[in-house]
C-alpha cells in the first residue's frame, strides 16, 4: 500500500500542468516609482542570483528600480546589510535566502518605518509569517515528501538513507525533518543517518565521510537524500564518485534545481532526480506581493506545487535550458493583473 502511495504521488509531481494556477486578480502596478533592496544570502547560489533577476526582470516591467547587496555567504553581514538597505529609504525590501527570526531589530525597523520585508526562502512557511508581508517560496515538507517518496520507490521499498542537511538553515531543517518522517514510515527502509553539515563544507572532505559511512553501513546503505542540489554538488569529486559508484548508492536531492543538477540527471552521472522551484517565476511573484503591499490588499500567498524532475521528464519545462521554466504563461499573467 506504501509503495502505491508513494507512485501515485511521484507520478503527479513529475507530471507538471502548463496551465497557470496561480493569482488572476490583484491591484494594477502602483503608478509610482518604486526603489526595491533585495538582500541577497550569496549570489554565487544559483538559487539565490535566479531569483534575484526575477525580481530585477519583472521590476523593469513594473518601472521600478532594484538594488541588490550581495552578503558573500557571510551570515554576519546580514543585519549590516539590512541596516544598509534601510538607510537608502526603500519602499520594499527583498530578504532572499536569510532567515527573517535571526533579523528581529531589523525586522521591526522595517514594520517601524512601513517598509514591506517579502522573503524567499526567509522562513519555513508559506505567505505571511515571522513579520514578512509574505515569503515566496515551495513549500519545503512537499519538496522533501517527494524526494523521499522517490527513494522508496527506487528501492522497490528497501531504501537505506543518509540524510545530508544543513544545521544553520531552518529551511534545510523543515525539508531533513521531513525526510526522515517519510522514510520511518516506510517499515521495510532504514534510516542509517542524518548528517549535519554547513553548506561551505569542502569537497575535499567528502571521501573520507563517505568512507566511514560506507564502513558503518554496508550494503545497508542505497540513498543519499542532500536537502538541496548544493550537497550533491560536494560529491562530484573523483574519489567520491568511484566510492559512490562501487556502492551503487544513488542521490537526489529535496530541492533546487541547479544547473549541475540537471546536468548530472541528463548524463545519468550521481544524481537521479530533484525537486526544483521556478526561480523566474518566483521572481515575478515577489515584485506582485510587493506591490499588494503597497495597495493596502493582502498577500496571495501563492505557491507552485512540487515538481519532481528525472531522466524521463528532464525535456520539458526549462530542462533543455538546465533550469525549471514553466510553460505556465507566468509572465503575460502578472502583466494581465498589473495592466501591463
Amino acid at each position: 500500500m506504501f509503495l502505491n502511495r508513494a507512485n501515485a504521488k511521484i507520478a503527479k509531481a513529475m507530471a507538471f500542468k502548463n496551465n497557470w494556477d496561480g493569482p488572476t486578480s490583484g491591484p494594477k502596478i502602483a503608478a509610482q516609482k518604486k526603489l526595491i533592496v533585495v538582500i541577497a544570502s550569496n549570489l554565487k547560489n544559483n538559487s539565490v542570483l535566479r531569483v534575484s533577476k526575477g525580481v530585477q526582470e519583472a521590476a523593469a516591467v513594473a518601472g521600478w528600480e532594484v538594488f541588490v547587496i550581495d552578503c558573500w555567504g557571510v551570515d554576519n553581514k546580514h543585519a549590516e546589510a539590512f541596516s544598509r538597505a534601510l538607510a537608502l529609504k526603500p519602499n520594499g525590501i527583498v530578504l532572499a535566502g536569510i532567515d527573517a527570526n535571526e533579523q528581529p531589530k531589523e525586522m521591526n525597523a522595517a514594520n517601524a518605518q512601513n517598509v514591506p520585508v517579502v522573503g524567499w526562502h526567509a522562513s519555513t512557511r508559506v505567505g505571511p509569517s515571522d513579520g514578512l508581508f509574505s515569503n515566496v517560496t515551495a513549500d519545503p515538507k512537499e519538496e522533501a515528501l517527494i524526494a523521499s517518496l522517490l527513494g522508496v520507490v527506487d528501492s522497490n521499498g528497501k531504501a537505506g538513507v543518509v540524510v545530508f542537511t544543513d544545521p544553520a538553515s531552518l529551511y534545510s531543517q523543515a525539508k531533513s525533518n521531513e525526510v526522515v518522517a517519510v522514510i520511518k514510515q516506510c517499515r521495510t527502509c532504514s534510516l542509517l543517518s542524518v548528517e549535519a553539515l554547513p553548506i561551505t563544507t569542502s569537497p575535499e572532505k567528502m571521501p573520507a565521510l563517505l568512507a566511514a559511512l560506507q564502513q558503518r553501513f554496508g550494503k545497508k546503505w542505497t540513498h543519499i537524500i542532500g536537502v538541496n542540489d548544493s550537497y550533491l554538488d560536494l560529491l562530484t569529486t573523483p574519489a567520491s564518485m568511484s566510492l559512490l559508484a562501487s556502492s551503487k548508492i544513488q542521490t537526489l536531492s529535496a530541492g533546487e534545481g541547479s544547473e549541475s543538477a540537471y546536468q548530472r540527471i541528463r548524463s545519468k552521472s550521481l544524481q537521479i532526480a530533484t525537486v526544483p522551484e521556478p526561480f523566474g517565476q518566483q521572481g515575478w511573484q515577489i515584485i506582485d506581493e510587493l506591490n499588494r503591499a503597497f495597495s493596502g490588499e493582502k498577500a496571495s500567498a501563492y505557491t507552485t506545487p512540487a515538481y519532481l524532475v528525472t531522466e524521463q521528464n528532464i525535456a520539458f519545462h526549462g530542462g533543455d535550458k538546465n533550469t525549471f521554466e514553466p510553460n505556465n504563461g507566468y509572465r503575460a499573467e502578472y502583466k494581465k493583473i498589473w495592466g501591463r
